[in-house]
């Protein structure tokens, strides 16, 4: 899972390199604003992966196919729906994401030019969190890490094609996402259908049947429910991002470069140790369907043990080498010098966040995601923009430690409930 996670920011990072090599830092600044508006829309919509592995993994735990095949298919319906909304209001939703997110008039320019593009990817895009997810929770995490590098890879061979073969510059890397997102659609559904064809042939009589059983009431009500949850603790972390990013904007366009390079540091450290969380989700989620306490308590040590090994290595990684990476993305004098100032930040948070995504795991494998939900709310408007509020006047360091007392304010938390009340789950 470390290696499957990993894969996505690094390729980040080499569309940052790519876009950052570029002679000003509107490309960079246009092109992070753009993916942030479309970004914005797969990660609120995160709680297909999160519950979609929860609930399969349980199913898998219980050994229920039917029910197992029917989280899979409510997933598609509902990340297909959302994404074609999406498009259908696609330029009252970029305008209204534009005229929030300001910044110059040629960041303006190119973060529309991107998210034009990229905004018709995101049936894809929802689709495939949905198929990562069941995959996840049916313990096929190896089959996910393919996945994502041949996505990934996909993706990078046609940003070099595009960006440097065809200088189409932001566009380019725009068109190479979308072509990517639909491959590893593809791709996904594939695999799915040659391994699990037998293993789902007969759970259903005929398509009507599966169909009731898709739409059944109580099922659904209790799907959207739990979905709920999830979305209003993801819609408070979008908030978070979607205000650095804006805010870094209207800092200007050398502040907006800046932190594109250090939030793809963050992503970079996020994912690698989500990898280490979504183990916990599948092996937490099983021991629940199996209803043994003891799987569970030691499945959570164990990721605890290992998320503080590696958030050390990360912190150290960067504290050695930051500065290298920063010149390695761009070679703009303004965008690396702002970067450097900020650089301490990202060496700190590994430690101040590691637990967050630790616990966000756990409580996806119980599926308590009301617990997730109060817990974000209280370090987005109890901490977050408090923090933010008071220290304003420093400009963009006030911003990163609003953000980094954000992020240890959800794990301390959600570590205070986890003890608090481990032996009733």
């Amino acid at each position: 899972m470390i290696l499957s996670n990993i894969t996505a920011p690094l390729l980040g990072l080499v569309d940052t390199a790519v876009i950052g090599h570029l002679e000003h830092s509107y490309y960079l600044g246009g092109s992070t604003v753009g993916a942030m508006i479309i970004t914005v829309i797969t990660w609120l919509c995160g709680f297909l992966r999160m519950s979609t592995t929860g609930l399969s993994a349980q199913a898998f735990g219980q050994s229920n196919n039917e029910l197992s095949f029917l989280i899979l298919l409510r997933g598609m319906i509902v990340a297909f729906s959302v994404g074609l909304l999406v498009i259908l209001f696609q330029n009252l939703y970029l305008d209204l994401a534009l005229s929030l997110a300001g910044g110059s008039e040629q960041v303006q320019f190119y973060a529309r030019e991107y998210s034009a593009i990229r905004v018709w990817g995101l049936p894809a895009a929802l689709a495939n969190l949905v198929i990562m997810g069941w995959l996840l929770g049916n313990h096929k995490a190896k089959v996910v890490m393919w996945l994502i590098i041949a996505t990934n890879l996909i993706n990078l061979g046609l940003d070099l094609l595009f960006v440097i073969g065809f200088a189409w510059q932001v566009k380019g890397v725009a068109m190479a996402t979308l072509i990517a997102e639909y491959s590893g659609l593809v791709i996904g559904l594939g695999f799915v259908y040659k391994n699990f064809k037998q293993k789902f042939m007969g759970v259903f009589s005929g398509v009507q049947q599966m169909f009731d059983a898709v739409l059944e009431r109580s099922a659904l009500l209790s799907y959207f429910k739990l979905n709920r949850d999830i979305l209003i603790r993801t819609l408070c972390l979008e908030i978070c991002f979607v205000f650095m990013t804006f805010q870094g904007a209207r800092l200007g366009d050398d502040v907006i470069a800046a932190n594109a390079i250090l939030m793809n540091f963050l992503m970079l450290i996020s994912f690698g140790l989500d990898g280490i969380a979504n183990a916990a989700e599948v092996m937490v989620g099983k021991a629940k369907g199996e209803n043994n306490q003891k799987n569970m308590f030691v499945s959570v040590n164990i990721a605890l043990f290992w998320t503080g090994i590696f958030a050390l290595a990360y912190s150290l990684l960067f504290y050695l080498a930051g500065n290298y990476f920063i010149h390695t993305i761009s070679n703009i004098t303004a965008v690396v010098d702002y970067a450097q100032q900020y650089l301490f930040w990202i060496i700190a948070l590994p430690l101040l966040a590691c637990w967050c995504y630790l616990y966000d795991g756990v409580y996806v494998g119980l599926m308590q995601a009301h617990i997730m939900r109060n817990s974000m709310l209280i370090a987005t408007f109890g901490c977050f923009f408090p923090v933010w509020w008071l220290l304003q006047d420093y400009g963009n360091h006030g911003l990163w430690a609003a953000f980094s007392i954000f992020m240890l304010a959800r794990g301390a938390t959600l570590a205070w409930h986890y003890q608090r009340n481990k032996y009733t789950f």
